[in-house]
């Protein structure tokens, strides 16, 4: 029982071996990051963040897609092939005019062995730019500032 036991384990080791193997022929994507946190940021503040894309396969990487899930998160990728080893940038773009918290995703489509679909995400929260801010200071005849008019 024990040989059988021990030859059992032994083909399962090897056929996981032989799996892992093929996976890592062909395109394979991966990405510094999985998500991006803004923090807490301003409204009207700029709202572009960079992902980094590498081809850590053995084939041309080809993203064919980049898409936002709203129409606030525009995402900018290259369609050209990312060589193996080589990297390439998506940027994304979110709407900062609207206040509240963010968390979007971007869903990158490609021909990559390990995750064709690949979603990556931003998140954090924009606050409401300071009406009060940027306003002339006025003096009183006393010589202190005012705000009033």
């Amino acid at each position: 029982m024990k040989k059988f036991l021990t030859a059992l384990v032994l083909g399962l080791g090897f056929f996981t071996f032989v799996q892992a193997q093929e996976v890592a022929n062909g395109p394979l994507i991966s990405l510094d990051k999985e998500v991006h946190d803004y923090g807490t940021i301003q409204q009207n503040d700029d709202g572009a963040c960079v992902f980094t894309v590498t081809n850590s396969g053995t084939e041309p990487l080809i993203i064919s897609r980049c898409k936002g899930s709203c129409g606030c998160t525009v995402p900018k990728c290259d369609t050209d092939p990312i060589m193996p080893g080589n990297t390439s940038e998506i940027t994304v773009r979110y709407d900062t005019k609207r206040i509240g918290p963010i968390n979007k995703s971007v869903t990158i489509t490609s021909n990559a062995a390990n995750e064709p679909t690949k979603v990556i995400r931003i998140k954090g929260k924009v606050e409401a730019a300071d009406a009060g801010a940027g306003a002339p200071v006025k003096s009183t005849s006393a010589g202190a500032p005012t705000n009033k008019e």
